[in-house]
């Protein structure tokens, strides 16, 4: 079967009902976990955007307390999955401050694990990576916003 385009799904969608339109988004949730957790997104959180970054927040620091540091490559695979997660979180927002602060954030957890992520070309090499995206992201929002965001990432080099 192939999946129709965006476009076709959008003007076929308003031709249904309100109860054709709710029965299709709970069949959505059945089927994949991201579907659900979107769909929580949008009618739990998208009102209280500064709760919602406090929860992935704690989130990001409960999924670093249980990183397995004896060994650099356990170190990689987590934090590299503990990423993914977070990107994940930021694509339900699509809000450039939510983006920045949740980045942010798992820029600090990073430079506090110990041992350090600098003896390890790897791990310094992402967070350069995130470092760069971070400021790439700022560029693209009001003046007032970039220079407060711009102060902590400087901070975050600063330590580093």
């Amino acid at each position: 079967m192939k999946a129709a385009t965006l476009a076709e799904i959008k003007k076929e969608l308003k031709h249904k009902s309100e109860d054709e339109l709710l029965s299709y988004c709970l069949s959505l949730s059945r089927f994949k976990k991201e579907n659900k957790e979107l769909l929580t997104y949008l009618l739990f959180e998208a009102s209280d955007e500064e709760a919602y970054i406090q929860s992935v927040k704690n989130e990001i620091e409960l999924q670093f307390t249980d990183i397995n540091t004896h060994n650099y490559y356990w170190m990689k695979k987590t934090i590299r999955k503990v990423l993914k997660e977070t990107r994940k979180f930021i694509r339900y927002s699509k809000k450039k401050t939510t983006e920045v602060e949740l980045l942010l954030y798992f820029c600090y957890q990073m430079q506090s694990l110990s041992p350090s992520i600098k003896e390890n070309t790897s791990l310094s090499n992402l967070y350069e990576r995130l470092i760069i995206s971070i400021r790439k992201t700022i560029s693209k929002m009001e003046e007032d916003l970039q220079y407060d965001y711009n102060l902590q990432v400087d901070e975050l080099e600063n330590k580093s």
